[in-house]
């Protein structure tokens, strides 16, 4: 049973600044429609199979490793919530706080 992908405003908000991000630093919005497209190849493929993605304390909260980020979602019966995209880039402490 595919489940519906529900997106958190924190979610949403994190996508929209790593794609900005791209968009600036490159100056070209190739590498960002790229990297869209890949989230949500992965957000297909995790509504499809809730579970592929790592176990962390917290329950029903999973993470999928997509390059450098870091998709965690919720999964729950009939849906999964983006609860964030995280860069692994940044300081470890502050994902630990999410997961919290």
């Amino acid at each position: 049973m595919v489940r519906r992908i529900t997106w958190t405003a924190r979610a949403q908000n994190d996508r929209r600044k790593i794609l900005e991000y791209w968009n600036n630093r490159n100056k070209s919005n190739l590498y960002s429609r790229k990297l869209n497209e890949l989230i949500r190849q992965s957000l297909v493929l995790i509504a499809k199979y809730p579970q592929i993605g790592r176990r962390t304390d917290k329950n029903n909260v999973r993470l999928k490793v997509l390059k450098e980020y870091l998709i965690i979602y919720e999964a729950m019966p009939k849906e999964i919530l983006v609860l964030t995209i995280w860069d692994c880039r940044q300081n470890p402490h502050d994902l630990s706080r999410i997961l919290k």
